[in-house]
């Protein structure tokens, strides 16, 4: 075996005040890249063409809009209501289904969309999806992925009695085009 020509250095074995400074080092390290991060990612950065994203808007409440219900000396009864974004343009809309408050007998109802600009704007009348004078009483109502749906029950005839009605019509309505279409749903019988 040949000697080295280089005396043996003393730093070159390893002691335990080496490890020592070795792990205090690297716990210096990670402190310090732990308390310096770099800023919080986004998912999109802002562009000169980004658009602000709208503010959140409360669905219009019924009780605070003139409907065109002619109830006499009687009250308005808001039967059920549903909201939802109905046109697309990120604010809510409220569907309302409302009739007379009457004592004796069944009042029809009527389905109404309002809806409001702002959250401080008043809530306004959009639509009209059955009015009173159709006779109809209104029953599994939903309002889901922009598409309102309801049963209508209602008469054949001035002759058949309001407590039986006669008819009844599953339908939807969409809007499309600037307008609320009604349609059928599919797989849907009238009787």
């Amino acid at each position: 075996m040949q000697q080295s020509a280089v005396p043996e250095l003393a730093h070159a074995h390893t002691r335990p005040i080496h490890w020592l400074a070795t792990a205090t080092a690297l716990a210096g390290v990670m402190a310090l890249s732990s308390a310096l991060q770099p800023d919080a990612a986004r998912a999109a950065q802002p562009g000169p063409q980004a658009a602000p994203a709208p503010a959140v808007v409360a669905p219009p409440d019924p009780t605070e809009v003139d409907l065109p219900l002619d109830c006499g000396p009687v009250g308005i009864v808001v039967k059920a209501k549903r909201s939802g974004d109905l046109d697309g343009d990120g604010r809510p809309e409220t569907v309302a289904v409302v009739h007379c408050d009457a004592s004796m007998g069944t009042p029809p109802d009527s389905v109404y969309v309002l809806t409001r600009s702002t959250d401080t704007a008043a809530p306004r009348l959009i639509a009209t999806l059955v009015a009173p004078k159709a006779r109809k009483t209104v029953t599994d109502f939903a309002v889901r992925d922009a598409v309102v749906t309801a049963t209508l029950h209602g008469y054949s005839s001035t002759d058949i009695p309001n407590c039986c009605p006669d008819v009844t019509d599953p339908l939807k309505w969409q809007w499309k085009n600037g307008a609320f279409v009604r349609s059928t749903p599919a797989g849907a019988q009238s009787v």
